[in-house]
């Protein structure tokens, strides 16, 4: 490899990375016209396995919002990130597949300011199919694999004499 090609690839890894990282801040902080501007016009996403839907960026923008108002704290931590290059015969750009492992903590929006602690975690792995486009890199494709969840520990009632 050329050290222009290696020069090339680092700048499209980095660029991968940002789209990845912008991904999951838009998630985290409600941003849902950051998470639209990401994909492509024919992106799609799909959280079946962790209880959601599948469907083009705009669809789960709006379920996202609507289900995620549930959580008064986000966070996902995206890490792992394996980063693969390729040209498709049918594309007209640059490709990109990313196999990334998440955790994802988030606090129930009904447990008010008293506890900074989550009370919800899951994790798993995305798989980020991306395209080079005019505007730069972006998502054309995520799918959500969630392996784990860990749900809120139930209180026992207090039992009185």
């Amino acid at each position: 490899m050329t050290q222009r090609v290696e020069l090339a690839t680092l700048r499209d890894r980095l660029a991968v990375d940002e789209v990845i990282t912008d991904y999951a801040v838009a998630v985290d902080d409600g941003d849902w016209s950051l998470y639209r501007s990401l994909f492509t016009p024919d992106g799609r996403a799909d959280y079946r396995s962790a209880g959601g839907i599948e469907g083009d960026a705009g669809s789960i923008a709006a379920w996202l919002a609507e289900s995620l108002q549930l959580f008064s704290m986000r966070q996902h931590l995206i890490v792992n990130r394996r980063v693969r290059f390729g040209t498709l015969e049918q594309d007209t750009g640059d490709t990109a597949r990313v196999q990334a492992d998440y955790v994802n903590p988030m606090r129930l929006a009904a447990d008010g300011e008293g506890s900074a602690a989550p009370d919800f975690v899951c994790g798993g792995r995305y798989a980020f199919g991306l395209l080079r486009t005019d505007e730069g890199w972006r998502l054309r494709e995520v799918v959500v694999q969630e392996k784990w969840r860990r749900l809120p520990e139930r209180t026992a009632p207090a039992v009185i004499d």
